[in-house]
């Protein structure tokens, strides 16, 4: 039986956000072998601060993982806790309305962060443990259902082939997302999410953000992770210290395309992409109006 479409509003912990919000999820890596920031939020006291500052820049989620997502070293979950649960307990002491994600796939961490008072569980490897939802569900947090090809947590794809990559990743997250709300996640609280590069190569992931209104016209809200991603390196021929212009474009796309949620880095830039973007589109005032008005 084919549920009913997702609703307009999104519902995480105590924010509610409509249609047209734009909604900015800031990354905290406390890892320390993170692609992206090589360790430098590994300790509580680093990731505290840009916490900070991510709220200070306009982020209305933060997206806190404790496992790479590539290769390396193995991680169990007593592990994956020790590096995500004081974090989780402090940004929820510090911000009381914050919406806390946690980026993990694994059923037992999101019960003790849920417990600590995240808001939705970031499972980013497609459902691999069939408990998770059912966690989801028992504490009353949203759940981010994605694509990823088949593959394992922390596998890189390898000559990954589609007929057609949207149809496969909107059968897989559109199933995920009705699965999950039979086994009680509330229906306002899912997000689809394509998991760029993850399963995909770099011509999936252009096609992928070329043709997102595929996705956007399932009626589920869409989240994307674009942020200084290899499509990203690769499309412009340039390392992670270079991909910030052409991440922010493809947000710009995204977002015009429909998307609602954006998993950053770069937050205060991310941030006035969007805003301008609401405002192109008639959903936001300027911040000031004075020119030619005088």
């Amino acid at each position: 039986m084919t549920l009913p479409p997702a609703p307009d509003t999104l519902r995480l912990g105590t924010r509610t956000f409509g249609p047209t919000d734009l909604v900015l999820m800031a990354i905290i890596n406390r890892t320390p072998d993170s692609f992206y920031d090589s360790g430098s939020t590994f300790d509580l006291e680093p990731a505290l601060v840009r916490l900070g500052d991510a709220v200070r820049d306009g982020a209305d989620l933060v997206d806190v993982g404790g496992v790479r997502a590539g290769y390396g070293p193995d991680v169990d979950v007593e592990e994956e806790l020790r590096r995500t649960a004081d974090f989780v307990a402090e940004a929820r002491s510090r911000f009381p309305d914050l919406v806390i994600s946690v980026d993990t796939w694994r059923s037992e961490v999101a019960d003790e962060l849920c417990r600590l008072g995240a808001d939705l569980v970031n499972d980013t490897w497609s459902g691999h443990d069939p408990e998770l939802t059912a966690v989801a569900a028992q504490h009353g947090a949203g759940l981010v259902c994605s694509h990823t090809g088949g593959i394992g947590p922390r596998t890189d794809p390898h000559r990954s082939a589609y007929d057609d990559v949207v149809a496969d990743v909107i059968e897989t997250v559109t199933s995920l997302a009705e699965r999950a709300v039979s086994a009680g996640v509330r229906r306002d609280g899912i997000l689809i999410d394509p998991t760029h590069d993850f399963g995909k190569n770099t011509r999936h992931s252009l096609e992928l953000t070329r043709r997102l209104d595929e996705l956007v016209a399932t009626g589920w809200p869409v989240l994307v992770a674009l942020s200084n991603k290899d499509f990203i390196g690769e499309t412009l021929d340039v390392d992670k210290d270079h991909r910030l212009a052409g991440t922010l474009a493809a947000t710009a796309v995204s977002a015009w395309q429909g998307a609602r949620v954006f998993r950053a880095h770069n937050v205060a830039e991310t941030r006035q992409v969007l805003d301008v973007v609401a405002s192109v589109r008639g959903d936001r005032p300027p911040a000031v109006a004075r020119r030619g008005l005088a």
